[in-house]
């Protein structure tokens, strides 16, 4: 799992393998360790995060902060998926 930066006790990563065909750029969150039932948020083509689920129970104050984090940091975000995967898709 690609790690891609920490927010306090939260790692924010990508899974090495996003299906095929790729899914849309996104990232997953999770408290201590890339988990199965990690948080998931869709990054837009205009750098917002959008909240898929909250399959990890983050504390919507918590996450409503890491949002705004990796919404700051999207564009370097994006670049990390494309070194990663090859390609860029967006939600919307």
């Amino acid at each position: 799992m690609p790690q891609l930066f920490r927010i306090g006790s939260y790692i924010i990563y990508f899974w090495s393998n996003e299906n095929n065909p790729l899914e849309p750029v996104h990232v997953h969150i999770a408290e201590g360790r890339a988990s199965a039932n990690a948080t998931k948020i869709w990054i837009t083509n205009s750098g917002k995060a959008l909240l898929c689920h909250n399959y990890s129970k983050i504390p919507q104050r918590t996450l409503r902060a890491i949002m705004k984090v990796i919404e700051a940091n999207s564009a370097d975000i994006i670049n990390k998926w494309y070194d990663q995967f090859g390609e860029i898709r967006y939600f919307c």
